[in-house]
């Protein structure tokens, strides 16, 4: 929401310090020592559950081997596995507060944790190497390359008199302390800088560095400034790569301005720095704190999950996918079996959407200013309707205006949860943009503090709503019509007894739920479900793949939306120049709309849909491709809203009527699919088995029923349901609902 807000926090609330150690472990924070006042520091430990915004000063058990930390401030705390691990800092010599007699720390602690909430207590390991040299205000990260599996710690810089620029190593697993030895420039001495790790690299922004003069740096007791200098250090080759220079002149204020005692924090890919104070001379005796917040996106963002149908009709479907963290927005794209004309580039009626930068890697810097709602930005969008001016420094261009809104929010039925509809539509050129390895700059608007946050259950553990999970490309019906599949996304459970009215009529779908990114025509299925006898089972024929040529397959964009669901009535048709050269290459740079007319979906029709991610790095790779077909006019909608209520014998299913019913619904028919030989032979051909037709919107699953149910693998293990709806014409198409199971329960049946 980018907004900030006040926790009402209880329990043991620890003083303000300054400079202290912090944690976080999964939803427990960790803070330890600091200082409290000047010349009074800490040595106490307290822990914050964030999920009940509770603290408590805990009291660790004190070292066999020796005493524990002394208080202190400007030392470095960091996580691994169960364990936190404290390095160096500032102590106090005197006893008296106001006589302050600084000494410099290199002692190393471990600090246990104990599951969930509490600690064990502290040791001190017995390490081998040289020791680094005492400092306080430097870094200290924990990293473990995949392929070998060794964590080790990293502590850079720091000050000691004067400011440090040096780097060590621990190897965690044999506590060796070493200095590895680094390519490329090494970032200047510093202090009250920050380190993260994303990916394989350590971020290093900001801190107090020496003033320099001439290219000299000044002696230990000379002047000092702050910086706005930006590097990281790729980790498995320890080489430093400079990403902003301490010199780089920033008159556009395009870049995070000189700061020191920052703080900065890692999120997915995504690198946030908040606050800080600039640089002052020593004799100007005064600073300011910064309040602005900047993120840098780091890499392009990962693929979303695959396209998931909510609910078809003739001329459009709902669609909603996974949502993928820390990204602006998705591009949705579509595939039509039916050829589309192309057309000339000329300008069309329909509503423009925004501009899509797409970029071949590198980083994207973004500032967030904070503001009050009331109050816009000139440089900001993301929540609200607001001005934009994207601007990326070293000649990197961005097709952004400076007056972008979101607009046309249309709200869609979804479970339990309302899922709106925001495409992102911005008054762009069609210039596209072109990519830089520098850091480019966005500005995103946060919220002013609230008092209280309210936090709900997502689900209710006993009720559950149907989730859309993938698609399958058979039809129910002699009217040709798509069957979606949608999931239930909840807890399994062991059912005994129940009576119901038990149908056996047996039925065979295609249930290919996934279609790699090939050239080739996914197969349908065509079965009559709507006469069916009870001891029949027929088997669904099968089109072999048709093979196409990657030219030929064309994908049509659908539009940008800021959210992770879709209604999709039309999309774009884009001229022939434009078709060939995104058929040869995928990510190329998104046309402006404005310039493009729109093609509305046909009733009847297979579409193909894949969605990629967009952040600031450009547009990620796109998600494996679903296949939908819009519904055949006269036939009923499919069934939604589709809930599971779990018993102690028996589940209990429910769903709401079609939205189009297009006409009177004679009756419902709920199916199950079973265990049968033919799966063995084609493990994507399910076998369904009809467990109710009536006029009810709910029935009764028994435990007999489910003893026989097929665990579907395809994705996660679920047990899997369709059900449809009849009217004068026939069955419509049927919602297919997949039961998602654990481990235990799915293998045992």
């Amino acid at each position: 929401t980018n907004q900030w807000f006040l926790p009402a926090v209880r329990g043991d609330i620890p003083p303000g310090c300054a400079a202290h150690g912090f944690v976080c472990d999964g939803t427990r924070i960790l803070v330890f020592g600091g200082m409290v006042e000047y010349g009074r520091y800490s040595n106490d430990l307290y822990e914050l559950q964030a999920s009940r915004w509770l603290w408590k000063k805990v009291k660790p058990q004190a070292p066999s081997n020796g005493s524990p930390p002394c208080p202190r401030l400007g030392h470095s705390f960091s996580l691994y596995g169960n364990k936190c691990y404290l390095f160096g800092g500032l102590a106090n010599e005197s006893e008296d507060s106001n006589n302050n007699v600084p000494r410099y720390l290199n002692d190393f602690y471990e600090l246990e944790l104990q599951h969930g909430s509490g600690v064990v207590g502290w040791s001190i390991p017995v390490t081998k190497g040289i020791l680094p040299s005492p400092r306080e205000s430097h870094t200290a990260i924990v990293y473990c390359r995949k392929d070998v599996g060794s964590p080790k710690m990293y502590i850079f810089g720091g000050m000691c008199g004067c400011r440090l620029n040096d780097l060590w190593e621990l190897d965690i697993e044999t506590m060796t302390w070493s200095r590895p030895e680094t390519k490329g420039t090494v970032p200047l001495p510093r202090s009250l800088h920050t380190a993260n790790v994303i990916g394989n690299k350590m971020y290093v922004f900001g801190g107090w560095v020496p003033q320099s003069a001439g290219g000299e740096i000044s002696s230990p007791d000379g002047e000092w400034k702050c910086t706005g200098s930006f590097s990281y250090l790729n980790l498995d080759t320890t080489e430093w790569i400079g990403l902003i220079s301490d010199c780089q002149e920033d008159k556009s204020n395009l870049l995070p301005g000189p700061r020191a005692g920052h703080c900065a924090v890692a999120v997915g890919t995504r690198l946030y720095i908040w606050s800080g104070r600039d640089g002052y001379r020593k004799a100007w005796n005064n600073q300011v704190c910064c309040k602005d917040l900047w993120y840098l996106d780091t890499e392009r963002p990962l693929a979303p999950s695959q396209v998931q149908l909510i609910r078809a009709t003739t001329n459009s479907f709902q669609l909603k996918w996974d949502e993928v963290p820390t990204v602006e927005g998705y591009l949705l794209q579509l595939h039509a079996d039916s050829p589309v004309p192309p057309v000339a580039a000329v300008p069309g009626t329909g509503v423009p959407e925004t501009s899509v930068p797409s970029s071949q890697g590198g980083c994207s810097l973004h500032q967030s200013p904070q503001s009050l709602p009331s109050v816009p930005y000139p440089e900001m969008k993301v929540d609200h309707p607001s001005q934009t001016n994207n601007l990326i420094p070293n000649n990197v261009q961005v097709s952004l205006s400076s007056n972008a809104k979101v607009e046309g929010k249309e709200k869609v039925a979804a479970p339990e949860n309302k899922v709106t509809q925001e495409p992102m539509k911005n008054h762009t050129d069609a210039t596209g943009f072109k990519e830089s390895n520098a850091p480019s700059l966005l500005p995103v608007c946060t919220s002013s503090a609230q008092t209280s946050a309210n936090v709900g259950d997502l689900h209710d553990l006993d009720k559950q709503t149907v989730n859309p999970d993938a698609s399958v490309s058979s039809t129910v019906s002699s009217a040709q019509t798509m069957v979606t599949q949608q999931a239930v996304k909840t807890e399994s459970s062991s059912t005994n007894g129940a009576v119901v009215k038990d149908e056996t009529s047996l039925t065979t779908f295609n249930s290919k739920s996934e279609a790699a990114e090939t050239a080739c025509v996914m197969p349908s299925a065509r079965v009559n479900t709507g006469q069916t006898n009870d001891s029949h089972c027929s088997r669904a024929p099968q089109r072999p793949p048709a093979a196409v040529k990657a030219r030929d397959r064309r994908w049509y964009d659908v539009g940008i939306f800021k959210n992770n669901s879709a209604v999709v009535s039309q999309f774009y048709l884009l001229p022939e120049e434009t078709l060939n050269i995104n058929s040869k290459k995928e990510g190329a740079d998104v046309p402006d709309y404005r310039l493009l007319k729109k093609q509305d979906l046909f009733p009847g029709t297979v579409y193909r849909f894949r969605v990629a991610a967009i952040n600031g790095c450009g547009v990620g790779p796109f998600s494996k491709i679903s296949e939908f077909k819009t519904c055949i006019p006269g036939f009923p909608g499919a069934p939604s809203t589709v809930k599971i209520t779990k018993s102690v014998d028996c589940i209990h299913l429910s769903w709401e009527p079609p939205a189009s019913p297009s006409g009177n619904i004679l009756e419902y028919s709920a199916y199950l699919a079973i265990r049968s030989t033919q799966l063995q032979e084609n493990p994507s051909q399910l076998v369904f088995m009809r467990i109710y037709c009536g006029l009810k919107t709910s029935c009764i699953v028994t435990a007999a029923q489910l003893s026989n149910a097929h665990v579907d693998y395809t994705s996660r293990p679920a047990i899997v349901f369709r059900i449809s709806a009849k009217n004068e014409r026939g069955y419509g198409p049927a919602t297919q609902v997949r039961w998602l199971q654990d481990m235990k329960t799915s293998g045992s049946k």
